[in-house]
């Protein structure tokens, strides 16, 4: 995960760097940079006029050249980047869709139950002609969708009962607007009664519709009122402008942003003392004012500052940014970190997309997640206070110099999608040559695997899971409310060489109980010298030398032992013993079993059976190598409780054969512990 956060930081520091390159190449070319003021003396009429559309100013009005750069001068500064954005969406003919309901319900899901937004819904009465034709339509709406205002048709048709309960029984325009300056607050419906059936008039009055939501000043007196007042409000910003109505993206973004930030149009055309403003730090209009408790600042003065829809409302939302603001960036930020796992990952193409499936799901699952306490902390109201705290560092963070060639980036590139993608790809494609190159430096076999090979070893791994049970994870020795494992008796009737060998982990064999033979009254020089610890690091070097001869051993070898083994459990009944004088006891499952080790008494000297583990079956040979336990030698346990030299026994176990040699009990599975009977004592009755 840390390795596909610092790829995605990488990347994004490419960007900021390719931006950079691209601005430098413009300046480089063109003489001017996207900061750069542009006098609108110097532009042409067309230009003039689409920088007052993309606005939403009306010009219909205004034929000559000099009002509309009046117009274009009152409205707010002209920068290069407004003026290259402006020309390329005129220039785009992406024909903007619009909704058709098919009924109440849908009309007001999308509607009436939309707090936040604008519509504009062409009502078309049973059995007559819509209101606007077509090819106005089609225009209009391209028009209004520029400021975010969504657009729609209502057949009555559909659903003539609700037209008559509405009262629509001719075709009209219905624009749907939120009724109060609170958030999720109610929505009213206003039809449409001008005359004059065109785009511009029909543009004027919802405009119109809009800014009567923002409360405008007229006076100074009004405005030092406005300006020390406190109250919900954290974030003001102030429009002081020569106009007679706001722009339409100002009024269209004090819809957007309804509850969040209060927008305010101060109207200066007649007014005749300005000292107050001079005050209050305004000295030229048109500006646009952003008010918060940490001060005053002015929009238009950093990079991607532009007077347009798009450009204040990044920065709006990056200054009071909404919980599904965050909730998507963090959405986008996890998804684009999990598809670098597409170029991390290496070997076949299968397992690629494989991998980069199961990443996608565990990431955006994890998120989903994460985010569901954060919501519920969110609604309790001891964190007000947290609340407050954080959006003033996003104010403080967000109106840095920084911050706005962070966003500036943000437009170019969403712009851009081609442009961004095509490097994403490029930056994934030099993570791949360097992971692949970093891995044949380190002899790793996964990176020339193909499909097939791939493919074959997941089903190995699938069918191995699926027909064999799987071992236990935990430590031995655990308890159990089982004294009979279940899976024993089907591992006894199946056929073990029509199955694949179970994929059953040797983590547990360093669990199993070690402890050394001692014999009384014998003392050897190695167990004077050698401490517990020493004994530790002994098994450790064996199981280490053990497990680095796994892969020599052979079928051959296997069979071979099993044969010694079955001729030492006979000869074990009459050989005798240098050290013991006790028989083995019993098998396991209660039965009288058969003794393999022997027991006899040709020696004077007796085991130390004090220091075997109160489990174990007393014996003194091993049924692997089919010899004696000698003074000092290292001894292993099963859980079933027969007794190995630990060297025979973990060979064994490491070979694959994860059972007792003697009773074929899993030797990765917990047992009954066996109890030794204790001795009757001489005073008890006969």
């Amino acid at each position: 995960m840390w390795v596909k956060l610092c790829c995605l930081l990488l990347y994004f520091l490419a960007l900021f760097v390719l931006a950079r390159v691209f601005e430098a190449v413009a300046w480089y070319e063109s003489g001017f940079l996207a900061t750069q003021l542009v006098d609108p003396v110097a532009l042409s009429f067309r230009k003039l006029r689409t920088i007052l559309e993309c606005r939403g100013l009306g010009h219909s009005g205004l034929p000559e050249k000099k009002d509309v750069r009046e117009l274009v001068e009152k409205s707010g500064d002209l920068m290069e980047g407004e003026l290259y954005s402006a020309l390329k969406e005129e220039e785009a003919s992406e024909s903007v869709s619009s909704t058709n309901f098919s009924g109440e319900m849908h009309f007001y899901e999308l509607v009436e139950d939309t707090k936040d937004g604008i519509w504009l819904v062409q009502v078309v009465a049973n059995d007559r002609s819509p209101l606007v034709g077509k090819v106005h339509w089609e225009k209009m709406v391209k028009k209004v969708s520029r400021f975010g205002i969504r657009t729609g048709t209502f057949n009555c048709s559909s659903d003539p009962r609700y037209c008559r309960r509405r009262g629509w029984l001719k075709s009209t325009l219905i624009m749907s607007v939120p009724q109060t300056s609170t958030s999720k607050g109610k929505v009213m419906l206003k039809e449409y009664n001008g005359r004059k059936i065109e785009v511009e008039h029909i543009f004027k009055w919802i405009t119109a519709h809009a800014a009567s939501r923002i409360k405008t000043i007229y006076s100074s007196e009004h405005l030092k009122e406005e300006w020390n007042k406190s109250d919900q409000y954290r974030v003001k910003i102030y429009l002081f402008a020569n106009l007679d109505q706001p722009p339409a993206f100002f009024s269209a973004l004090s819809v957007k942003f309804t509850g969040r930030v209060e927008f305010i149009f101060v109207n200066v055309e007649n007014w005749d003392n300005k000292s107050y403003m001079a005050e209050i730090g305004i000295y030229k209009t048109p500006s646009y004012i952003l008010r918060t408790p940490e001060g005053i600042y002015r929009y238009g003065n950093n990079t991607g500052e532009f007077i347009s829809l798009r450009a204040m409302d990044s920065f709006l939302r990056s200054l009071q940014p909404e919980v599904n603001d965050l909730f998507v960036l963090s959405l986008v930020l996890v998804n684009l970190m999990a598809w670098m796992d597409l170029f991390i990952t290496q070997g076949a193409t299968i397992k690629r997309f494989v991998v980069l499936i199961s990443t996608l799901g565990t990431y955006n699952s994890l998120l989903i997640i994460s985010w569901l306490p954060v919501l519920g902390f969110l609604q309790l109201p001891y964190l007000d206070s947290f609340y407050e705290y954080s959006l003033k560092l996003f104010r403080y963070s967000n109106t840095t110099t920084l911050a706005s060639w962070v966003r500036a980036d943000w437009m170019f590139y969403s712009s851009h999608p081609a442009l961004f993608l095509s490097t994403y790809l490029g930056h994934g494609l030099l993570i791949d040559y360097f992971e692949k190159k970093r891995r044949r430096n380190n002899n790793t076999d996964e990176v020339n695997a193909n499909n097939l090979e791939w493919l074959s070893s997941l089903w190995d791994w699938y069918t191995s899971y699926l027909f064999h049970p799987i071992a236990s994870f935990q430590h031995f020795p655990f308890d159990s409310d089982w004294d009979e494992d279940p899976d024993l008796f089907l591992e006894r009737l199946a056929f073990p060489d029509l199955w694949l060998h179970p994929l059953i982990p040797t983590d547990y064999i360093k669990n199993l109980p070690m402890w050394r033979f001692k014999c009384l009254g014998v003392h050897s020089d190695e167990e004077t010298l050698e401490t517990f610890q020493d004994s530790e690091s002994d098994s450790d070097g064996e199981n280490k030398e053990v497990f680095s001869s796994e892969k020599e051993a052979s079928e051959d070898d296997e069979l071979n032992a099993f044969h010694r083994r079955a001729e030492g459990e006979q000869r074990c009944r009459v050989e005798t013993c240098s050290c013991a004088s006790e028989r083995c006891r019993r098998e396991p499952y209660g039965r009288k079993a058969r003794s393999y080790g022997s027991c006899s008494t040709a020696g004077d000297v007796e085991p130390d059976w004090s220091a075997w583990p109160s489990e174990m079956l007393h014996c003194t040979e091993c049924v692997v190598c089919l010899e004696n336990f000698a003074s000092g030698c290292l001894l292993m346990g099963l859980p079933c409780g027969h007794v190995f030299h630990q060297n025979c026994i973990v060979m064994w176990l490491a070979g694959g054969r994860h059972c007792c040699p003697v009773c074929r009990w899993a030797s990765y599975k917990k047992k009954q512990p066996y109890t030794h009977p204790q001795p009757l004592s001489d005073d008890s009755p006969s």
